[in-house]
Formats: structure tokens, sequence, C-alpha cells
């Protein structure tokens, strides 16, 4: 049964494509952020397995004590034994929090009237049928403490995956409507159903279950009996997998690797700050903004966060820059919690790194599993030499992700084309470019160069910067940008070789589907295949420093 715990509730209620907060809207959260837990999370999705049955318990008995409390460990044993990929999880540095248990059945065998114990056989399961055609969703909890996550979010989102690669016709799943007690002396059933789809009336679970896609087929009476809060009543929820074939045989119930990838970019506007929290409260409305496509990779600008610097005592470009990496720490981790929450992989353009007596340009990776890595930049421009004093990096990386392998390359450095060619040859599928220019022919040098690498490399290659002005900040007065997404140029590919691009010196979001199975293709079988008919008897390429 989804049985979503009221305490969970943030981590639903949105519609696929979220309304974006405003910033005023955001004010509020300023102050949340900075009493957030700085211990860091490590977000690991998996299949369930019987040592995590502690884990099951405590998440069970903290949200249904009243209800009936967890199954056993002989019921969460059976589950697992006869469909050991409908039992998902989500663990946190090892620790299940949050937890979704499934069945499948042959929906022409029950219909929509039934009850909770009757599809789950009181505890046996006998209902599991693994020839059926629909995917029942027994239980779906996140623990109370992991709210504002949304976990539940990705849950679904796992369960969808898994629907479509075992080519079963839909997901059902009885659903509470807990806030019902509030209006039962008021109104049917029906009558509140209508008004949480109206968005009238919130519900914590069928809001949630709204916004993942669901439907409602039926009210069914007398779901689940110990359910006080639902007055008896419940909803069966459906949500239609547009890829059924009926005649298709059924695939193996492993993971399959994620070959369209959605990535983002935020063309950001130059403006006056008063404060770290204002900057902060535009990061996050963009975010949000971002992650309500459900893209998986979003990229900003380098130097975002420059309008921090006017608010530098003295206001010299060595002094305002160094004021400037100040903040970095902070913002490194209030981005980690926004990938967290939003479940988006941020590459966070870039910041400057004071340390050791040393300026660097750094671009922070923020993983939406809880991990983060960095970049640094390896080639410095005359200019920031001059003006900062700024100073090189010395590591080429190139990064795992739940998506495949990406790399970054500072604005700069992808004018150099052996530090994408080296990532090309560890796996990049996505090389991430953010920038900062000035002007126009400073831009077309990062573009050109940006798209040249795409091509030679066989890769996609984002890229963003920053536009407007800030008027008292010394050296970053002036912006020019046009965000674009390059892809490499055969047939599989636009005639351009541009997937995406925004209008140039406008604040915007990009957005643009990637096919990576596209790119696996080109290596085999392009019309021309650079890395493959490279002549490594002639010349070679390598780190001299590693």
């Amino acid at each position: 049964m989804t049985k979503l715990h009221g305490s969970t509730k943030t981590t639903g209620g949105l519609p696929k494509k979220p309304k974006a907060l405003g910033i005023d809207e955001l004010q509020s959260k300023s102050a949340k952020r900075t009493q957030r837990s700085k211990s860091g999370h490590k977000l690991v999705l998996r299949r369930l397995t019987l040592d995590d049955f502690r884990d099951v318990r405590a998440i069970f008995e903290t949200a249904y004590a009243s209800m009936g409390g967890s199954w056993t460990k002989e019921q969460v044993a059976r589950l697992i034994a006869i469909f050991p990929a409908g039992q998902i999880c989500i663990a946190d540095k090892g620790r299940v929090v949050a937890i979704a248990l499934s069945l499948i059945v042959k929906y022409s065998d029950w219909g929509d009237k039934h009850t909770y114990a009757e599809i789950t056989s009181d505890g046996t399961f006998s209902a599991h049928d693994p020839n059926g055609d629909t995917l029942y969703g027994v239980d779906i909890i996140v623990h109370p403490e992991y709210r504002n996550l949304r976990l539940g979010r990705r849950l679904y989102d796992a369960r969808k995956e898994l629907c479509e690669q075992l080519d079963l016709r839909a997901i059902v799943a009885g659903g509470r409507i807990p806030n019902y007690r509030n209006f039962a002396d008021r109104m049917t059933p029906r009558q509140y159903i209508e008004l949480v789809k109206r968005r009238e009336i919130y519900d914590p679970v069928l809001s949630f279950q709204l916004s993942n896609e669901f439907h409602v087929r039926k009210v069914i009476r007398a779901y689940e009996p110990l359910d006080t809060d639902t007055r008896g009543y419940a909803t069966l929820l459906e949500w239609i997998n547009i890829y059924y074939e009926e005649k298709s045989s059924t695939p193996t119930v492993a993971a399959q690797a994620k070959y369209v990838v959605r990535v983002g970019a935020i063309q950001w506007q130059m403006r006056p700050v008063a404060s770290f929290d204002e900057l902060m409260q535009h990061v996050e409305f963009f975010i949000d903004t971002v992650s309500g496509y459900n893209v998986d990779f979003v990229l900003l600008p380098e130097f975002f966060s420059a309008p921090l610097m006017a608010l530098a005592e003295d206001r010299d470009s060595p002094s305002a820059i160094r004021h400037l990496a100040e903040y970095s720490a902070r913002m490194r981790s209030e981005l980690q919690e926004l990938a967290i929450s939003h479940n988006i992989n941020i590459i966070a353009g870039s910041v400057p790194e004071y340390r050791g007596g040393e300026l660097r340009n750094v671009a922070y990776l923020m993983r939406r599993d809880g991990t983060s890595e960095a970049q640094y930049k390896l080639h410095i421009t005359p200019d920031e030499k001059l003006y900062w004093g700024m100073v090189g990096g010395s590591e080429l990386r190139v990064f795992d992700t739940d998506v495949g392998r990406i790399g970054i390359l500072i604005c700069y450095d992808v004018e150099f084309p052996e530090l994408a060619r080296l990532l090309a040859d560890q796996g990049m599928s996505i090389l991430f470019v953010p920038y900062w220019t000035d002007t126009r022919n400073a831009y077309l040098r990062v573009r050109h160069c940006a798209q040249a690498r795409a091509i030679e490399n066989e890769c996609f290659v984002v890229i963003t910067g920053s536009v407007g002005n800030l008027p008292n900040v010394k050296n970053m007065d002036i912006q020019y940008s046009q965000a674009a997404i390059f892809t490499p140029a055969d047939y599989s590919f636009p005639q351009d070789c541009i997937a995406a691009e925004t209008t140039p010196n406008n604040e915007t979001v990009l957005v643009a589907e990637l096919d990576l199975s596209l790119l696996k293709e080109l290596h085999l079988r392009g019309s021309v295949r650079n890395l493959n008919d490279r002549r490594l008897d002639l010349y070679n390429l390598s780190l001299v420093k590693e």
C-alpha cells in the first residue's frame, strides 16, 4: 500500500513541472539552510537485502505504529526471495532510510475491488505472479528524519524504470488519503479527491501520487481497516507504462544503464546583492526551476558568485577576489544540500579558493547521492594572473556519476585540446564548460573550441556563462554569454552540431536530452571515427604528472 507517512509530505505534493518558487518565497528558507546538518550524505539507491531488516523495521515502527507496525523478518525475506528486483531501498552511509516494496500481479485476476490484505495475501504474498502484467506497490516509506530530500520521488522513478524494463503494463497501488479526516464531515471522498486534483486541498499522499503521473482509477472502501485517518477510504492509483508492448519478451530484471540524460544550464544574470543569503536565494530559485524538468545535471557559470565581491571593504581586485573566496566553503556546503534535496547533480560553475597562500579557481561537482569532488582550473589567463595573482591547479580528473562519466574544464582550459582528449580516453561522455567572458570575441573563442572538442572527442559539450554587468566590481564589470549544448558531427546528430542554445545575453535556462547510446554507435560505426582512427604508431598523448 502506498502509505507515505505525513511527516514525509514535503517529498511530494509537487506537479511534474512544479511552479518555480519566487525569490520572496525562498527568503524564509535562508535561515533553515544554515541549520541543516553538515555531516553530509552518501545516498545509494539499491535492492533491499535481508541484512537491512533492522532498518526496515525501524522505519515501519516510526511511521506506522498505529497501523500494525512492520512486516516480520520472515515476510520481508519472502518478498525478497520471490521478487528481489521489486524490493528497492535508499541507504545513507549504509543505513536504509527509505524503502519501496512491490509485487507483480495479473491484474485481471484481482480487478479494482480488493483490499490490502487480499493483494498481500495477509503477508504471504502468494498473489505474486512473475508472468503477470502489473507492478503492484505494496509499501513506500521514507524515514521522517529524511524529509525534504525528495526520496519518495526517487523511489517512484526507480519503480517506473523497473516497470519499463520488465515490460509491464502499469503500476497500481492503493493510496491513503490521510487529510480526508479534516473534511469527511463536509464532503464525500469523490469531492475531496476532485479538490486535491485541482490543488484546492493538499493531501500528503494523494498530492504526491498525482504529481508523479498517477491517476485515480477508483475509490475503495475498507481497503485498510487499521487506517482510521482515511475513514476507511483509499484511492486505487495507476501509472501507465506508455512503452508497454504486450507481445514482447520480458527483459532481464538486472538494472540497465541509463542512456538518455537530461542536462540543464543556467545563463546567469549578474546583479548586485546585499548578502550571501540573497545570492543563494537566486541560486536556489534556478536549481528549483531546472529540477522541475527532471534534469540529471545542471551547470552554473564560472565565477557566478562574483556579486559578493562588491561587499568587500577593500574593492581593489586582489582584495575583492580573496574576500569572495571566504564564501566558497559555505557555498559548497549549501549547494550540496540543494543537490540532494532536488535530486540533481550540480556542476557549480567555479568559485575562488584561497588556501596556503595561493588563490585558485575551482569547479565543484555536487552529486545527488551526497558526495562531491573538485576540478581546478589548470590554465590561468594573463588577466587572472595580472589582476588577482591566481595560480593553476595540477590535476585533471574524470568523474563517475550515476549516469555516466563526465569531465569539467573551466573556460580557458577548453582552449587546450589535449585536456579534453585525455578525458575522452578515460571514457568521458559529457564535458561541462563553465565560462566567464566579457566580449563577443572572447565568448566565440570558448564556443568554437568547445564545439571542436565535441567533434574531435565524440562527446557532448555543455557550456554556460553570465550576462549583465557589475558596476562596482573591478575586472568583472561586463559579461557576454550564449549558453549552448554541442554534439558530434554525424547523421545521428543535428546538422549544425548544436543540440540547444539560448538567446545571447538574456537570463534564462537551457534544457536538452542527450542520448548517450548515439556516442557508442558513433565510436563503432560513425562516418569518421576520430578516437578509433588515431595513428598511435606515430604519436601519443599522456599526462606528465598524474
